[in-house]
């Protein structure tokens, strides 16, 4: 297994603070995910936990690039999908906090033209009912241009809207948040990208962004869709695609999907969870205050009718038997993630794979799922 020497380090420091942590689980668990790539088969898993405010564990297995032999490693970078949607929504609270906009307004007027259910003409959609997956808007005409449901764009707008009244039935849609990141240009007047990185992703002193042309890409994971008939690996080059012409002739507040709001973050496991960390502490890590503790809890809160879903934050209970935790999952061209954290018992863990068989068992991805109770019996009941 390779660990970055940092890690080293701090595995010592920690072996001195806190003689309860296992250098024997650490070793055990690295075997276990060896044989959950070999049995699951997956391409590659990067893993990292936290406890009790700090990164206990983190490793990765597997394969960065199939074809090439190269190894996964810590630092490597993964388009995490549709966990990105919290980055968009702790925006949101940002904004709200400086009084910028209303989570109850009429988001006709912060996106710029009509957003109207036509079966519904009178009833408002709020800011609120797209975080939350209550706007009554669908996926059906695609997400990846706002032109499919403007009035002045598309004469199939309507087809946006489901036959049910905003506010009554919660139906997940990416072209809700990839309509909040457009948002968040028209207020804070910065081009979404690079307003994550500026107020989370630096202040937070972690390394990640959804404009691939700013990252370093050698350090990109390939990711891989899983084809079990004839079990192979067929690699998704979509999954990370230049920007650079659409960049050119960029409309702030409009042309946004580009950068995919709703799932383009790409982030490594181990900074994916120093970010967890700050909002299972309320919006606090490491002597930053990114978000209120006020703005925080109601990320957190599960709207009526929502299926747990709060603000791109779910709370869920069929993760880790007996525990209640919150959290998001995505998925994405083959790639599988997942970030969900217990408040009251501080821990918390996040798992990427770049290519893994699609079954899901109880709502999660099979391997993700595998990967997350294993982590939970060998390092979190272990490292207490």
């Amino acid at each position: 297994m390779k660990r970055h020497l940092l890690f080293f380090v701090y595995v010592t420091l920690n072996s001195i603070c806190c003689p309860h942590f296992l250098f024997a689980q650490q070793a055990k668990m690295d075997s276990l995910l060896e044989v959950i790539i070999r049995e699951s088969p997956a391409a590659g898993i990067s893993v990292a936990v936290v406890k009790h405010n700090q990164v206990v564990y983190a490793n990765s297995a597997g394969l960065k690039n199939i074809e090439r032999g190269i190894p996964l490693t810590d630092d490597c970078l993964f388009r995490i999908a549709s966990i990105s949607k919290s980055f968009s929504a702790t925006s949101i609270m940002q904004l709200y906090e400086q009084g910028k906009l209303s989570l109850d307004q009429d988001v006709s007027e912060l996106i710029g033209f009509p957003l109207r259910n036509p079966a519904y003409p009178d009833k408002v959609i709020t800011l609120r009912l797209m975080m939350q997956h209550l706007s009554s808007i669908n996926d059906s005409q695609g997400y990846f241009s706002l032109d499919s449901i403007n009035p002045a764009k598309s004469a199939q707008w309507a087809r946006c809207y489901s036959k049910y009244e905003p506010g009554t039935h919660y139906d997940y849609c990416n072209l809700n948040y990839n309509m909040i990141g457009a948002i968040i240009e028209r207020v804070s007047g910065e081009r979404f990208d690079q307003y994550v990185v500026n107020h989370i992703l630096s202040p937070l002193q972690i390394y990640g962004g959804y404009n691939l042309d700013e990252l370093d890409t050698a350090r990109l994971a390939s990711i891989y869709e899983y084809r079990a008939d004839s079990a192979r690996f067929v690699l998704s080059p979509g999954a990370y695609a230049s920007r650079t012409k659409e960049v050119a002739k960029y409309v702030l507040g409009y042309t946004t999907p580009i950068f995919s709001p709703t799932g383009g973050m790409k982030i490594s496991a181990t900074d994916l969870a120093k970010y967890m960390l700050m909002h299972s502490r309320l919006g606090k890590a490491k002597g930053t205050r990114i978000l209120k503790s006020s703005s925080a809890k109601i990320m957190q809160t599960p709207a009526s009718g929502s299926l747990g879903y709060g603000f791109a934050i779910e709370t869920v209970d069929n993760i880790i038997p007996g525990e209640i935790m919150r959290g998001h999952t995505g998925s994405a061209y083959g790639l599988y993630s997942a970030m969900f954290f217990n408040p009251k018992k501080k821990y918390g863990i996040v798992v990427i794979s770049n290519g893994c068989p699609p079954g899901y068992s109880n709502g999660l991805n099979t391997v993700i799922r595998k990967t997350i109770q294993t982590l939970y019996e060998q390092i979190i009941l272990n490292n207490k």
